[in-house]
């Protein structure tokens, strides 16, 4: 037995007696609440059977003539005391206490019982033209019905008792089993932990084992393309902040060196170019984790709210118009927001610094998901270029590129559908494609 295998043994047996000693505790008690209710329901039914007889057997005289020769029948069950009482709980006859509140109680001419004095009692009154004269009371002691439920109690803690030992052995068993794949599990991820992603473990014949093992493996992969993924991202989020950190520095420094420059109004400037810094370095350094947020529809008219917001002002200053045309009938994709805004932002942003006239963006819906293009009246790619290739000196590629990897991320595609004049299609999947 090795130190990593007993508390992990320990645990199992811990978990599984606790599980098994809550559900047959939870099924004990409500049992014992019925046999309980069981025994006393038959005893009380059986002290009525037995106050109907008597109640028959003793004549109307009796109540009003204490002489009256009694004979109780014989054929009653256990040791019993009964007893004659009057309609207000005195006793006339027989065994019990002096007054019966049990007995008073059957003056309306129905039976009653209840725990008097230590017995379980039953009144039943005698049968009468003039009304309830005589009540009959018919006890036995109470702890003879508790003896009765207490064996039964014992008897339920003992098959109790014998199912949480089964569930023991059958946890310590279990957790000896558990024990050798879970090893193999723990050394493959210390070697994940060391750099290895190229760990795979083998087979233990355990469902959950292998499952896990699978997961783990699944992981190592995963892990090891999201390392080389920001790697490279992390050169494509440099320019894409160097862009925006640029001409928020510009601005500054443009104000700075004109005498007559309104200071105030470029400080607004570049609190709000700032703030839109902020958002980006937000939202990049949220999508380089790969973080991801519950799957729920992208929210479209919040998406061209914000684009208008945004670029119709930087747009308006170069004489030129932005239009949005979302098409009826858009299915729902499922997105990250942040990860959209930043696609297009570098496909407008490449617009704004390197198109001409108009920039439209169309919305439209392309059967299995939807369409976003994005196009302008400009020069557009030099033929035979690829403008998603990564390069230092040349803008286009390395903010193209950081759009491709978010698109991909998201499970859709970034393509150039036009060269001159340029048009960007950003393809999402729907909502359960």
């Amino acid at each position: 037995m090795t130190a990593r295998s007993v508390p992990l043994r320990r645990r199992v047996l811990v978990v599984i007696v606790s599980v098994t000693a809550l559900a047959v505790a939870l099924f004990l008690v409500p049992l014992a609440v019925a046999v309980r209710m069981l025994y006393h329901d038959q005893s009380v039914a059986a002290l009525q059977r037995d106050a109907a007889w008597v109640a028959t057997a003793v004549p109307d005289e009796a109540a009003r003539d204490a002489g009256v020769a009694l004979q109780l029948p014989t054929r009653l069950s256990g040791e019993l005391a009964v007893g004659g009482y009057t309609a207000d709980g005195a006793r006339l006859f027989g065994d019990g206490p002096a007054r019966s509140r049990l007995a008073a109680s059957s003056r309306d001419g129905r039976v009653h019982d209840m725990v008097e004095d230590g017995f379980l009692a039953v009144s039943a009154p005698v049968p009468s033209d003039e009304g309830t004269a005589l009540v009959i009371r018919v006890a036995t002691p109470n702890e003879q019905v508790d003896h009765r439920i207490h064996q039964a109690w014992l008897l339920m803690g003992g098959l109790a008792l014998l199912v949480i030992a089964l569930a023991a052995g059958a946890a310590v068993r279990q957790s000896a089993r558990l024990a050798a794949p879970l090893e193999r599990l723990t050394r493959a991820a210390q070697a994940l932990g060391g750099g290895d992603f190229s760990i795979r473990p083998s087979p233990s014949g355990l469902r959950e084992a292998d499952q896990a093992g699978q997961a783990l493996e699944s992981t190592a992969h995963r892990l090891g393309a999201v390392l080389a993924r920001e790697r490279a991202f992390s050169a494509d989020v440099s320019h894409q902040l160097r862009t925006g950190l640029t001409g928020l520095l510009i601005g500054l420094e443009s104000a700075l060196s004109r005498p007559d420059a309104d200071l105030t109004r470029a400080a607004r400037t570049a609190l709000v170019r700032g703030e839109r810094l902020q958002e980006i370095i937000d939202d990049l350094v949220r999508l380089s984790r790969d973080s991801r947020v519950p799957t729920q529809p992208l929210d479209l008219r919040e998406l061209v709210e914000e684009i208008d917001r945004e670029w119709h002002g930087p747009l308006a200053e170069q004489g030129r118009r932005l239009t949005v045309t979302v098409e009826p009938g858009i299915p729902p994709v499922t997105a990250q927001p942040a990860a959209v805004r930043q696609i297009m932002r570098v496909l407008l942003d490449n617009a704004l610094r390197h198109g001409r006239g108009e920039v439209a963006i169309t919305i439209s819906d392309v059967g299995s998901g939807l369409a976003m293009e994005v196009t302008d009246h400009g020069p557009g790619v030099q033929e035979g270029a690829d403008p998603f290739v990564r390069s230092s000196g040349d803008s286009h590629g390395i903010g193209l590129a950081l759009a491709r990897s978010l698109a991909e991320a998201e499970g859709g595609r970034l393509v150039l559908s036009r060269a001159r004049p340029p048009l960007f299609t950003l393809l999402l999947p729907g909502q359960g494609s």
